[in-house]
């Protein structure tokens, strides 16, 4: 079946990000939040985004307004009856995810593929709330969405190859790379990258280095484009947690803890860029 409409859950950073790569690729885009301030905030994200590449020269005004106008946004998920592709990019929470999923499931055509941008929980555990489990899939991006290249694909217990074959084509067309990874927790991505992350914020808590020594550590030594604790900040400090936390009740390691300090700057709402704090300070 041919795709001509994609449905997007959440118009957060991830949300809008892959609304705006999806409309970019000529597909008309649904987007749908809970309330019409996060849609406008949605929109303004994409059309700042935008905006920077018509700056760069990489796009031009008109198709810039073409872009825009195919997207559509919505409170109203019954509107996804006519998605022929849901991409699910909400809070990363495994009960809001399965609710979301239980209702898309009676909205959408038996045909609609179902996609999650989770970053790290299960694919199968997600698919098990439908009735559509061999076409349900893990569609992971990397933020920001507009710019990496990187998508995850990630085959659940029952994704059928089928459901494999469309969404490596549909990340093409996004002008993205798509690689295949199998359901474990974390996947290949946050499995490697949080645990450093993590072990990062644990220096800093030890008193090893200042934030400044640790990021600048890695950034020379290493060649990372980002230290790991901006890094943190910029993925936010909420979503680590939550990776961890997955990772820890997976795998029962020591070495997947979350580090104390990075629960205790969740539990004080300094979350990183999206708070205006984190690490380091956001104006």
């Amino acid at each position: 079946m041919e795709i001509k409409c994609i449905g997007v859950v959440g118009a957060g950073t991830m949300g809008s990000g892959i609304a705006q790569v999806a409309a970019q690729a000529a597909y008309q885009v649904l987007l749908r939040d809970l309330e019409a301030p996060l849609l406008e905030k949605g929109l303004r994200s994409i059309e700042n985004s935008l905006d920077r590449f018509v700056r760069k020269g990489s796009l031009s005004p008109e198709e810039k307004r073409s872009v825009m106008e195919r997207i559509h946004t919505t409170t109203d998920l019954k509107e996804f009856q006519q998605a022929d592709f849901v991409i699910e990019a909400v809070i990363e929470d495994t009960e809001v995810k399965r609710s979301l999923f239980r209702e898309l499931d009676r909205i959408c055509p038996p045909q609609t593929v179902f996609a999650t941008n989770t970053s790290s929980i299960s694919i199968t555990l997600l698919a098990s709330s439908t009735r559509r489990p061999r076409s349900f899939i893990g569609m992971h991006f990397t933020n920001p969405v507009p710019v990496m290249k990187l998508v995850e694909v990630v085959r659940g217990y029952a994704t059928g190859e089928e459901t494999v074959h469309r969404t490596l084509a549909l990340a093409d067309e996004m002008g993205k790379i798509p690689v295949e990874v199998n359901d474990f927790p974390g996947f290949v991505s946050n499995r490697v990258l949080m645990p450093m992350i993590n072990e990062a914020i644990f220096a800093l808590m030890e008193g090893v280095a200042t934030r400044e020594a640790i990021d600048s550590v890695m950034k020379l030594g290493m060649n990372h484009p980002m230290g790991p604790l901006m890094l943190a900040d910029f993925i936010g400090l909420d979503v680590c947690l939550a990776v961890m936390e997955v990772l820890f009740d997976a795998f029962k390691d020591s070495k997947y803890r979350p580090c104390p300090l990075l629960r205790k700057m969740v539990q004080a709402g300094t979350l990183g860029c999206k708070s205006g704090r984190g690490f380091y300070d956001y104006p």
